[in-house]
């Protein structure tokens, strides 16, 4: 069965090693039959949430109208929904966080998107694994909050320049996780 995937990015580096490693995610998951959408939440316009809780009372997820209400429709039609991003400053870099706070919108909303999965692709410059926690516990927390299942992750650390993700064997984990959706 294909499945569509969304893939959601949160970093402004597109040489960076998240990027690489979200790119042989995309190249295993196409080579799958997968559809895949992807965004680069750091190339796009998406403000942070202002709490109005009027979501969906426009016809788009969020009254503000940015370009999050081009991601919501695919985020609410994806089977799998991927988050890949470095670790900036031990949390969520603001471009992809962003995304991540709208997507109260669907609670908001009473939508029903439980049931998909979740996959998580996170590195950063630190070779200590605990750095990774402040993306990969929001990350899962928010997941189980809309009843996602997470499938899988890859957590790479001590990788800061570009080109340093080929030291490891971060890219084949990150097509691996196409196997295990």
């Amino acid at each position: 069965m294909s499945k569509k995937i969304v893939v959601i990015t949160g970093s402004p580096r597109k040489n960076g090693n998240s990027f690489a490693m979200t790119d042989a995610f995309i190249k295993a998951a196409e080579e799958k039959g997968y559809s895949v959408t992807r965004f680069d939440a750091a190339m796009m316009n998406v403000g942070g949430c202002h709490a109005c809780e009027t979501c969906y009372k426009t016809g788009k997820a969020c009254s503000f109208d940015d370009d999050f209400n081009l991601i919501a429709p695919v985020v609410l039609d994806a089977d799998v929904v991927v988050f890949s991003m470095p670790v900036y400053w031990y949390s969520i870099p603001a471009q992809i966080k962003a995304v991540i706070d709208k997507l109260y919108s669907f609670c908001v909303a009473g939508k029903d998107i439980a049931g998909k999965e979740c996959l998580l692709i996170a590195c950063c410059e630190e070779n200590d694994m605990s750095v990774l926690d402040g993306v990969r516990i929001p990350v899962e927390r928010s997941a189980a909050l809309m009843k996602w299942h997470m499938a899988g992750e890859v957590l790479v650390p001590g990788v800061l320049n570009v080109g340093d993700i080929e030291k490891t064997d971060g890219c084949r984990q990150a097509a691996a996780l196409a196997e295990k959706i």
